[in-house]
């Protein structure tokens, strides 16, 4: 005598249920190691070309105007320009949301003027000039005291600071973006007997750059 087995329509689609389950890891998986790979080679990339930070040096500034309006109400008008460079042969920078401003001791003395983005190709350098002003902008009420002390001490030392965002750019790979900032030191003659305006340093300096 022979057997007849049957399945039930349960225990098949049981059976269906298992055969997608497997189909599904099998696709994460290949697409997992896919991506793992990709990962794994644009580390490798990276680590072999190892992007220097870009180097900044300043080369020219000039104060119009330094001024209390009252006691703590500063009005400012300063212009500097900064030579950028790339010391990479093989790694370009995409510059984005630069915004430049000066600070004496401290304190904010201009309202941040923003500089246009641009593209800086392998061990290419750039000069970047711009105008800082500040109207009716408060500081402390100490400012005058300090302005007074420096000229008497003959020379007066600003911070030129620029801060943004970079991306790197490899082939046609372009990373992620980057905060960056460079913080420029200026002295300038600021005795009794200097000039009232501008107040200037051509004197290049080299300034420090965090990325």
């Amino acid at each position: 005598m022979s057997q007849v087995f049957s399945k039930s329509p349960e225990h098949c689609a049981k059976q269906g249920g298992l055969t997608i389950d497997k189909s599904y890891k099998k696709l994460f998986f290949a697409f997992s190691s896919f991506f793992s790979i990709v990962l794994a080679f644009i580390f490798l990339i990276w680590l072999t070309l190892h992007p220097a930070k870009p180097q900044f040096s300043l080369r020219e500034a000039d104060i119009y105007q330094l001024s209390l309006s009252g006691t703590h109400l500063l009005n400012s008008s300063i212009q500097f320009t900064m030579l950028s460079r790339n010391p990479n042969k093989k790694v370009g920078i995409y510059y984005d949301e630069l915004q430049a401003f000066a600070s004496y001791k401290g304190q904010q003395i201009t309202f941040d003027s923003f500089l246009p983005p641009f593209y800086q190709g392998h061990e290419e350098s750039n000069l970047l000039t711009t105008s800082l002003q500040g109207t009716g902008l408060p500081v402390a009420l100490s400012f005058g005291y300090e302005v007074e002390h420096d000229q008497t001490a003959g020379r007066i030392v600003l911070n030129l600071k620029v801060n943004g965002k970079l991306r790197w750019k490899v082939g046609t790979w372009v990373s992620g973006r980057y905060r960056f900032n460079v913080n420029c030191v200026s002295v300038m003659s600021f005795g009794p007997n200097a000039p009232t305006a501008p107040l200037s340093s051509n004197q290049a300096a080299q300034c420090s750059t965090a990325v």
